[in-house]
């Protein structure tokens, strides 16, 4: 029997306890708190979200392929489409989503989709920055998005000796 009973689990990462909830119908919510209580049992609906996080900060991903159900307005849903399309290990500035959009003056609602995204990582929000290549505004914490960054893109520094 289905319910579409929304179920939550948390879980223990990098950057702190993700909680992450969803359904038979897909993900629709995947936060970040710097607290909170891990899950025991992860319910079925979301085990593989949770497998293919832990695989993402294991760097055994780059992508992930289960279903996502996010809920938000017509104009939120075309920006964290078009989210989605920037490619792991890269970033885009707010003012290239806008014009990839259609509307360079939407740059400020583009902005404030981006930042009601509410699939923390998934829809890689953390990839979009300023113009001027600044980490800018991240629900999550600037350091987040800076840690993130480096994740998908590390830097391989020379060795001086």
């Amino acid at each position: 029997m289905i319910t579409n009973e929304k179920e939550t689990a948390y879980i223990q990462t990098p950057l702190g306890i993700a909680e992450i909830t969803g359904d038979e119908n897909g993900i629709s919510v995947i936060s970040i708190a710097d607290d909170g209580k891990i899950s025991e049992i992860i319910p079925t609906a979301l085990q593989e979200a949770v497998t293919q996080l832990q695989e993402y900060f294991e760097e055994k991903r780059t992508h992930f392929n289960f279903k996502i159900n996010p809920k938000g307005t017509e104009f939120q849903q075309k920006v964290w489409q078009a989210l989605l399309e920037i490619p792991f290990g890269k970033t885009c500035s707010y003012m290239d989503l806008s014009k990839k959009l259609g509307d360079v003056k939407a740059i400020r609602a583009v902005a404030s989709a981006n930042g009601k995204n509410p699939l923390w990582i998934v829809v890689p929000c953390h990839r979009v920055i300023g113009t001027d290549g600044s980490l800018t505004g991240y629900a999550g914490g600037l350091w987040r998005k800076k840690w993130l960054l480096e994740h998908e893109n590390p830097t391989n520094q020379q060795s001086l000796f």
